[in-house]
């Protein structure tokens, strides 16, 4: 997540950023961004981060995983998955589409975009 943001720092800068705790503070931390930090992944801001989309006020989830590890808290990562599938948001689960999906928002310019992050 750091070098995906790094490559695209200044279009993060641009947006308004929220992340589950851990990825927020090391964003905050690293890059001194402005990133709304939910709750702990395991603790619920994985459902928090899906509350948003299901109520249209992010435009883009950035989630890198690990596919082959076990997630305690893998129930909330899929229902994450579901609501964004549900409400045509797009979900970066790797960093190959999270690159994609950033580098499309950076070409259409939209300053205005929310973008959420969790790892």
């Amino acid at each position: 997540m750091l070098e995906l943001v790094e490559r695209h720092l200044e279009t993060l800068r641009r947006s308004r950023l929220v992340a589950t705790a851990t990825t927020g503070g090391l964003l905050n931390e690293h890059f001194d961004l402005n990133v709304h930090c939910l709750m702990s992944g395991p603790l619920g801001g994985d459902l928090q981060i899906g509350a948003l989309v299901a109520e249209e006020q992010l435009d883009l989830v950035v989630f890198l995983r690990d596919p082959l590890t076990a997630h305690p808290h893998d129930p909330d990562i899929q229902a994450l998955m579901k609501v964004c599938d549900v409400h045509n948001i797009p979900l970066a689960t790797n960093p190959a589409t999270g690159e994609l999906c950033v580098a499309a928002f950076a070409y259409a310019d939209q300053g205005d975009q929310a973008l959420a992050g969790a790892r």
